[in-house]
This record gives structure tokens, sequence and C-alpha cells, in this order.
């Protein structure tokens, strides 16, 4: 086991009890602090701790860093140095926050700039996207869609065979509490014969989670499942929101299009995939053979517990989900292995999310369209109210975290409040 993620590990900063972050995680994030410039941030506890900061004042003399790593509004630069800093980074700070070292924790003054309030400062979106790309990785989602809309066939022949995905749009991924406006476009009501235009009527949320590219390759070439996790930086939580009245229309013969493209909410904080190692788990036995490069070796899954609530203008809060990432048939690996067999370059920041992740069980489903059963069933809220689809004031909070006695490993959460279309 990598030291840093030893449960015996304990900080002088205070961790409150069932905290996100713990010394066991220390996730990377962008933040701004006042009239100060965006920097690079690693979450403990109930604050944030501002590398720039450690950088200028020497506490990170030891790892050869340039300056500017930890500098602007986005991770993408201290990404592009590669694992072996990234490592030496997570091994330092790790070493700065255990409870018998006095180094930062002794000097008050150093302290005061270095260790700031989660709750004075604003989170950015941590990585600039050059691209993005939606897979469709549960066996569960991607059968009870085919359900509604297929009943004779509802999983189709190909799925077994390839982690099935499409390229979304970068530039509308934004971060953890900007408010989403309803889309408009086309869609065709039942019993008509000609489309309509307007906002839409059966708007989703998709539960996911996402992965960020720390490593590229070159066009031509290929990345293997057993490298794959060498090229992934970390991971963090995706809301894929979704139009299903529009989906419905133009998906065929080329798949979403607008009904994906308007806008997807991202948590602030990256989880680093050293920090999730020791919750790899076996995923669901595929029981179709595939073809030799989607071949792996031990468990390559992630046991990551996941929620779902919907808050009204009213102020309730409902938990209605909770799903776990070990559901996913297709794992990073082998989702990531695909996206290059045919020799597309990966570029650092890259994004790629699952695809809703939904679960065995009713209330283990990620998305409302299958929650509700395309609204045959509408689910009832805490204050009385049901919704078959979302409605406008709704707010969606999806939270994430591993857990292993009593080390937690979370992710926080990402927040999305549906206001009418524009």
């Amino acid at each position: 086991m990598n030291k840093t993620n030893s449960p015996d590990l304990k900080s002088w900063v205070n961790i409150p009890a069932g905290s996100d972050f713990t010394i066991q995680n220390l996730p990377y994030g962008i933040f701004k602090y006042g009239i100060k410039k965006p920097r690079v941030g690693i979450a403990i506890g109930e604050h944030v701790l501002d590398m720039s900061f450690l950088y200028r004042k020497g506490y990170l003399d030891n790892l050869f860093l340039n300056e500017n790593v930890f500098k602007g509004r986005t991770l993408n630069r201290f990404i592009a140095l590669g694992k072996a800093y990234w490592n030496l980074t997570r091994n330092r700070v790790c070493e700065l926050l255990q409870e018998d070292n006095t180094e930062l924790r002794n000097n008050k003054v150093d302290l005061k700039f270095a260790l700031i309030p989660l709750t004075e400062v604003e989170m950015l979106l941590p990585v600039q996207v050059p691209n993005y790309t939606d897979f469709y990785s549960s066996i569960e989602h991607a059968t009870n869609i085919g359900k509604m809309l297929r009943p004779d066939n509802p999983l189709l022949p190909n799925w077994k065979h390839i982690p099935v995905g499409y390229h979304g749009r970068a530039s509308s991924i934004v971060i953890s509490g900007t408010n989403i406006h309803r889309p408009k476009g086309q869609t065709k009501p039942e019993g008509t014969e000609k489309p309509v235009f307007g906002p839409s009527k059966s708007f989703d949320f998709e539960l996911e989670m996402a992965f960020i590219i720390g490593r590229g390759n070159e066009m031509g070439a290929s990345i293997s499942t057993a490298d794959a996790e060498g090229h992934i930086f970390g991971m963090l939580i995706f809301n894929d929101w979704s139009a299903r009245d529009i989906q419905a229309w133009e998906y065929v013969p080329l798949g979403p299009f607008l009904s994906k493209n308007f806008a997807s909410n991202v948590s602030p904080w990256v989880v680093t995939m050293d920090a999730l190692e020791p919750f790899k788990c076996a995923g669901p036995e595929q029981d179709t053979p595939v073809l030799p490069y989607l071949l792996f070796d031990g468990e390559k899954n992630y046991d990551i517990h996941l929620e779902v609530y919907i808050k009204t203008e009213k102020g309730d809060s409902t938990l209605i989900c909770e799903s776990n990432t070990k559901y996913l048939y297709w794992n990073v690996a082998q989702q990531l292995a695909h996206h290059t067999v045919n020799g597309c370059n990966m570029q650092i920041g890259d994004m790629c999310a699952s695809g809703t992740i939904s679960g065995p069980t009713p209330n283990s489903y990620g998305s409302m369209m299958e929650l509700s059963w395309r609204g045959a069933n509408p689910i009832t809220l805490n204050d009385g109210s049901e919704r078959k689809f979302l409605q406008d004031g709704d707010t969606v909070i999806m939270k994430a975290f591993c857990k292993k006695g009593d080390i937690k490993i979370g992710f926080g959460e990402v927040v999305g409040k549906i206001l009418p279309a524009i």
C-alpha cells in the first residue's frame, strides 16, 4: 500500500467526523480567494491548502517544480508534469499535514495564508477540457432504456462487445453551482404527425462519474487496458443534463445532439487515482467474450457510493437514488482502450464520462427516466409533491464517496438548479 493511503495516518488539521476530505484523500481543485488570482488548492477537512503559497514559501522546494504549475485557472499545467510528479507532490503534502509534522503547523504566520476556509473561497472548473466523450457503460441503464424504447430488443447486439460512447460538447461543461436553463428544441409528442418547438417537458439528470486524462497518446497509437490507469489523473462527479423528449426525436440515426450538449455540471474536486487505489473492486461478470484489446487483469472497477437528491424551491430535500460505480459493466481501462484503439489521440484535460450509472434495484436507477419509468410511476418527494421529470426551480444534488472502516474518500458534491427556458 502507498503510505499516503494508510488508514493509520492522522492530520494536525481539524477534520470533522464524516468529512469527505481526509488526509488519505487530498483532492485537487482550482479556487479563487478575495482579489487574488485563481490557483491550485488541495482540500483537507474544512479548508483548502493554497499550493501556490506553499511553493512561494519554500515548502515544496524538494519537488523541483516550476512556480507556474500552481498558478492559473486550471490544473492542466500541473497534470502535464506526469505521474512521477503527481506522486511526489501527494507524498510531500501528506507529509506536511501529518500530525507529527511541525513545519507548517507551528508557523502561525504562514498557516494563516496557507489554510483557507472552504466557505470563503470560490471554486472554479478544475481543468480546461479540450474534448469530452460520454460512454454508455451501465448494463442496467442500457437495458432499462431499451425496455422502454424497444421492449422486444432492449439491449442492442453490439452493446456487450464495445463500450458504446459519443463525443459531446466540452464548452458546456460547467462547475457545480452553475444554474441551468431548461433547453428548447424540437419534439414530437405522441399522436402528432409533425414535430413542435418549445422547452423540453422531459428534463432529466444523469448520474455519472468522469475521469480526466493526465497523459495523452500520439495520433495513431493506442492505449492498452494494462496502461490505461497510468494515463488517468483522477475522477469527479458528472451530471449529464438531458432533454429526453428532444433526444427521442433526434437520436435516429446519429445519436444524441441538442438533447445533451447544452450543459453538464461537474464537481470542483478531482480525486486522484492514487487516493482511489484502496477501493478497487471487481465489476460485473462480462459473460460475452470480448476482443483481445478489451481483456484486462485484476480489479478495474471502483467501489464509489453515489447519491442523488432533489431539493424543491420550498427547501425540502429528498434522497431519490443510491447507486455505485462498481455496477459499471465497462470499466475505465476498457473505456480508454476502446477510445484509442483506432489511434485517437487523447489530450491532457480530456474528460470521459461513464454514462448513467444504474444499479440492479429501482432505488439505484441513475436518472428520472428510469426512476419514474418514463413518467408512468411518479416519484413522491418529502414535501408531498410528485415528479415524473424535473421541474423549474428544482435543485439536483449529487454526492459520491468511498468508505472503508474509518477512512472516507469523498468527492464533495455537484449541484445544479433548473431555471426556466430563456
